[in-house]
């Protein structure tokens, strides 16, 4: 019988020991700030305006759109200036084929009667303000009629400048 109860508090001093004693868990908290400073930015691109085959005898002018697409950070308020491009003049804009050029115009609306340029010279920009999706601004081009230039083909580089 002794032996039973040795075995028996041996087997409970191997449980005890086996499963461990009961834990007792304590808790302690802490907080700390979360922060971050929105620099304002814009991105900006353009795509190309094709005027195709001009006739300078059709009798009408010669139309083709850009669209100038801005993305900027939300309430940021910015505008959007068009360079003179090789002629380096806003309001009097030409495309070059070696020495012969053929005048054109960028608008700011389909009346082609405001010249978007850098605001010199008469001329005006766009602005918006952003909320963080792009937005879409198209600029209206037009050879006028009558353009008796060289045969071949003319071309120009653009230069659009966002300022926020």
């Amino acid at each position: 019988m002794r032996v039973k109860n040795a075995a028996r508090a041996l087997a409970g001093v191997c449980f005890v020991l086996l499963a461990g004693a009961p834990a007792w868990a304590a808790t302690t908290t802490t907080n700390f700030t979360v922060s971050a400073t929105v620099v304002a930015a814009c991105v900006a691109s353009a795509t190309n305006m094709g005027f195709g085959n001009y006739t300078a005898s059709s009798g009408s002018p010669d139309d083709a759109n850009s669209t100038v697409t801005v993305t900027c950070t939300n309430n940021d308020a910015y505008t959007i200036a068009l360079n003179g491009g090789a002629s380096g003049h806003v309001n009097a804009r030409t495309m070059l084929n070696g020495s012969n050029t053929l005048g054109y115009g960028v608008y700011t609306s389909s009346a082609y009667s405001t010249i978007w340029g850098d605001g010199t010279n008469g001329t005006s920009t766009v602005g918006g303000t952003g909320n963080g999706a792009a937005q879409n601004y198209t600029a209206y081009g037009q050879i006028p009629v009558s353009e008796y230039s060289a045969a071949g083909s003319y071309a120009d580089t653009l230069t659009a400048t966002v300022t926020f």
